[in-house]
C-alpha cells in the first residue's frame, strides 16, 4: 500500500476536523464525544457512549456516518435478542432446496447498538468475534466486516434495573468509554431553538449534514497515523500509567497490557489530530480517561467510599512522572 504524501495526509485531516462542524449542524455541543468517535474510527476501534435518554447519542452517529458517507444501521438490545438477530443466519430456500446466508445489521459500516446493556450475555457476546476479529462465523464458515466498522453501543448509566452489565472481557473490547453530558443551559436554548425553526433530527440531509470525508480520505489518515512517531521514553511513560493502576489500593482489576496498546493508539491518533507527528505526553494524558476507565474494576469499599474510575485516574497521572 502505498504511503500517503504530506499533502494527502494534510488534506486528510482537514476533511476530519470538518466533521465537527458537519455534525454541529444536527448535535448542539458534544465535542469530545465526536473527537473520540473519530480517534475510534482512525485507530479502527469501538466505542462505548454512556449517557442518560435524551442527549444525542443516537443522533450523534447517524450525524456522523452521514458526514463521512458511510453506511450504518442500528439495533436495538432487548432481553429477547437472539444472536442471529444480529450476526444474521441460514435461511432455508425451497426454491433452490439449499440454505443460503441472510446477513444480519453487523454487516455495516457503523453499527449503533443502542442499550447493549439490556440484552443477555449470549447475545452481547454475538458482538465479541466481529469486534476483535471484523468478521462472523456461521456454520463454520467466517465472513468478513466492510471496512471501516465500528461498534457504538450506548447505554444508561442511572438505570439497571432489567440490564446485563458489561463482563470485564467485553469491555475490554472497546477502544474508549466516552461519557456524554447533559448539555450546558445555553446549548440546551441552543437545542429548543433549533426545533422551534423546523429541524427535524429524523431528516439530516434537510438539517445540511453532508458528506465531508469518506473511506478515502479515512484511510490516508489512518496511514498518516501510523507513521507517527513514538519515543522510548513515550512507551515508558504509558507502560507506568498502566501498571501504576494494577497497584492502586482502590483497584481490584487494573489495566491489561491490551489497555495500554489502546492508550498508545489513542494518544498517536490524538497527536495527528492536532497537526503533530510525533506524540507527547499531554496527548497520553489528554486520551487517559476515555481509553481507561471502563478498564478498571474498584474495590467495592472503595465506591461506597466515592472513589470513581476516572478518580483513580486522575489522581495516578498527577503522580506518575511524566519524561520531559
Amino acid at each position: 500500500m502505498t504511503a500517503p504524501t504530506t499533502d494527502t495526509a494534510d488534506d486528510a485531516r482537514s476533511a476530519l476536523e470538518a466533521l465537527r462542524t458537519e455534525i454541529g449542524k444536527a448535535v448542539v455541543g458534544q465535542d469530545p464525544a465526536v473527537t473520540g468517535l473519530v480517534v475510534a474510527l482512525l485507530c479502527r476501534g469501538h466505542v462505548l457512549l454512556e449517557g442518560v435518554p435524551g442527549v444525542a447519542k443516537t443522533l450523534l452517529v447517524r450525524a456522523l456516518a452521514a458526514s463521512l458517507d458511510l453506511d450504518t444501521k442500528r439495533v436495538q438490545f432487548t432481553p429477547d435478542l437472539m444472536p442471529s438477530d444480529v450476526t444474521g443466519s441460514l435461511v432455508y430456500d425451497t426454491r433452490s432446496a439449499e440454505f443460503s446466508f441472510q446477513p444480519g445489521p453487523v454487516f455495516t459500516n457503523l453499527l449503533l447498538a443502542d442499550e447493549i446493556n439490556r440484552t443477555p450475555p449470549k447475545t452481547q457476546s454475538s458482538l465479541l468475534e466481529a469486534m476483535e476479529e471484523r468478521q462472523v462465523t456461521v456454520d463454520g464458515v467466517a465472513r468478513a466486516l466492510p471496512d471501516p466498522f465500528l461498534v457504538a453501543a450506548t447505554q444508561n448509566p442511572v438505570e439497571y434495573e432489567g440490564t446485563y452489565p458489561l463482563p470485564e472481557a467485553q469491555l475490554d473490547r472497546f477502544l474508549l468509554k466516552l461519557n456524554v453530558p447533559l448539555p450546558s443551559r445555553e446549548e440546551e436554548i441552543a437545542v429548543l431553538t433549533r426545533h422551534c425553526e423546523g429541524f427535524d433530527p429524523r431528516d439530516l440531509a434537510a438539517a445540511g449534514v453532508r458528506r465531508v470525508a469518506g473511506p478515502t480520505e479515512l484511510e490516508a489518515a489512518r496511514q498518516a497515523v501510523a507513521k507517527t512517531s513514538v519515543s522510548p521514553k513515550i512507551t515508558s511513560y504509558v507502560v507506568d500509567i498502566c501498571r501504576a493502576t494494577r497497584q492502586s489500593p482502590s483497584v481490584t482489576l487494573g489495566v491489561s497490557p491490551r489497555g495500554a496498546t489502546a492508550l498508545l493508539a489513542t494518544a498517536r491518533a490524538w497527536a495527528w489530530l492536532s497537526g503533530r507527528d510525533y506524540v507527547t505526553p499531554d496527548d497520553v494524558k489528554a486520551l487517559a480517561l476515555p481509553t481507561l476507565r471502563h478498564r478498571v474494576q474498584l474495590r467495592p469499599e472503595a465506591e461506597m467510599e466515592g472513589v470513581t474510575a476516572d478518580s483513580v485516574i486522575t489522581s495516578l497521572l498527577a503522580h506518575v512522572p511524566a519524561p520531559r
